[in-house]
C-alpha cells in the first residue's frame, strides 16, 4: 500500500514538470525596454531686453536747512510742521526791536550828513570861481574842494550803513529760501537764536520730483560697456534709460523714472559707482532716505538665447550644462555658459544655437548615448518647466 502511493508521486510530479515545462516553450521572449520620454524646448534666439535691479536710497531734490542770519528771541513761529511753503514765506519772527533802532539811528545819521554836504558843496563851487581871480588863495580853494568830497564819503558811508542795518532788520523775518516740505522745528517761540548757528531751525525739502541714488559695482559696469561695444546689445532707448522702482516689500512703484547721470568717480572702499535717477513723485510717496530698489533697463540683446533654468544642470566642477536631442534623437551632454538670470531663464553666452533641443523634463530618464523619446514642449508645458506662468513676457526667446 506504502509503495503504491508512492509510485503514484513520483508520476504526478513528472506530470507537472512536463506542464511547466510546455508552458515555458509556449512564453514569447522578452524584447527590448521602450525609450524613455523627454520633453524638449527647441532653442530660437529672440530679442530680450536686459535689466538689473539695484539697491538704492530716495532723495530730496532740493534741501535747505533754515537758520538765523541775526540772533535774538523767537516772537513767533508761522508755519505748520510738515506742512507745505513757499519761497519767500515768513517761518519765524525775531524779536525787531534793536534792529529797529539800528535802523532808525542809521537813518538819522544819513540825513545829519546828507545835509552837511551841501553847505560844503557850494563853498567849493564859490572857491573854484574866486581863485581864479586870485579873491582866494589857492591852499584855502583846495581845503574847501577837500571838505566838500569828504561829505560827499560820508553820505556814502552812511546809505551803506543804513542798507546794513534795513538788512539785519528784514533778517528778524526768518523765510523759506525754497519751496517745498517743511520738517519738525527744532525751537520754540521764547528760544534764544544766533546769527548762522550750527542748528537749523527746521529744514525744506522738494520731493517732487525725487531722485534715486543707486550702486553698481564697476565690473557690471564695465561688462555692460563691453558688451555695447562689441555690438551684443543696443541702447534700449535714445531718451536716455529707463528706470523702474520696487519698494521693500516687494510692490511696485507706479511711475517710471530716467537715468540722470554716472558718477565720475570710483568708490576706493566698495569698488562702485552711483547712479542717479530722477523720479515724478506728485504724490509723496517717495520719502528721502526711503530704501528702494531700481530695475534699469541695460540694452537690448538681438540674439539672446534663452534656456529654462530647470534644464540647467552642474556638473562636479560647478559648470553649467544641458542635456540635447540629437537629429537621431540621440542624448548628447553639452557644456554652456550662462552669462545672468531673465525672469525664469538663464541667459547663454555660448554652447547653444539655433535649432537645438534641449530637454526640461524627463532628464532623470535619460542617459547620454542613449536614445529617447522626444516631445516638443507647447507654451503652458513650457512655463511650467521653467517655473513661469504661460505668456509672461520676461522671457519671450525660448517659448517661440
Amino acid at each position: 500500500m506504502r509503495n503504491t502511493m508512492r509510485h503514484a508521486l513520483v508520476a504526478l510530479f513528472a506530470v507537472l514538470a512536463t506542464v511547466v515545462a510546455g508552458c515555458g516553450q509556449d512564453r514569447p521572449a522578452a524584447g527590448p525596454a521602450p525609450e524613455p520620454e523627454a520633453t524638449v524646448v527647441t532653442i530660437r534666439p529672440g530679442t530680450v531686453t536686459l535689466s538689473t535691479i539695484l539697491p538704492g536710497r530716495t532723495a530730496a531734490l532740493l534741501v535747505s536747512e533754515v537758520r538765523p542770519q541775526v540772533g535774538g528771541i523767537i516772537q513767533k513761529r508761522l508755519f505748520r510742521e510738515g506742512a507745505d511753503v513757499k519761497e519767500g514765506e515768513v517761518l519765524y519772527q525775531i524779536d525787531p526791536a534793536t534792529f529797529q533802532a539800528a535802523y532808525d539811528s542809521a537813518k538819522a545819521v544819513l540825513a545829519r550828513a546828507e545835509a552837511a554836504v551841501e553847505p560844503a558843496r557850494l563853498k567849493a563851487a564859490r572857491y573854484a570861481d574866486l581863485v581864479k581871480t586870485n579873491g582866494v588863495s589857492q591852499q584855502d580853494n583846495d581845503d574847501a574842494q577837500a571838505a566838500y568830497k569828504q561829505y560827499v564819503a560820508e553820505v556814502a558811508s552812511a546809505r551803506a550803513a543804513l542798507e546794513t542795518a534795513r538788512i539785519n532788520l528784514g533778517y528778524t523775518r526768518v523765510v523759506a529760501p525754497i519751496s517745498g516740505r517743511i520738517g519738525r522745528s527744532s525751537v520754540t517761540p521764547g528760544a534764544l537764536v544766533t546769527a548762522n548757528q550750527a542748528n537749523a531751525l527746521a529744514t525744506v525739502q522738494k520731493t517732487d520730483p525725487a531722485y534715486v541714488d543707486v550702486t553698481q559695482s564697476t565690473g557690471e559696469l564695465l561688462r555692460l560697456r563691453r558688451a555695447l561695444a562689441e555690438g551684443r546689445l543696443r541702447k534700449a532707448g535714445t531718451d536716455g534709460a529707463k528706470v523702474k522702482l520696487l519698494f521693500e516689500d516687494g510692490s511696485a512703484y507706479p511711475l517710471e523714472g530716467t537715468l540722470q547721470f554716472s558718477d565720475i568717480t570710483v568708490d576706493p572702499d566698495t569698488s562702485v559707482v552711483t547712479l542717479r535717477a530722477l523720479f515724478p513723485n506728485p504724490k509723496r510717496d517717495l520719502l528721502p532716505g526711503l530704501y528702494v530698489r531700481a530695475v534699469l533697463e541695460e540694452g537690448v540683446d538681438e540674439n539672446a538665447i534663452l534656456v529654462p533654468q530647470a534644464a540647467v544642470t552642474r556638473d562636479s566642477k560647478g559648470n553649467p550644462m544641458v542635456l540635447l536631442v540629437t537629429a537621431d534623437n540621440t542624448v548628447e551632454r553639452r557644456s554652456i555658459t550662462v552669462d545672468r538670470v531673465v525672469g525664469s531663464d538663464w541667459l547663454v553666452g555660448s554652447g547653444l544655437a539655433a535649432g537645438d533641443r534641449v530637454i526640461v523634463e524627463g532628464l532623470q530618464k535619460v542617459r547620454p548615448g542613449g536614445k529617447v523619446k522626444a516631445t516638443e514642449a507647447v507654451a503652458a508645458d513650457a512655463s511650467a518647466a521653467s517655473g513661469q506662468a504661460p505668456g509672461t513676457a520676461a522671457t519671450p526667446a525660448a517659448r517661440q
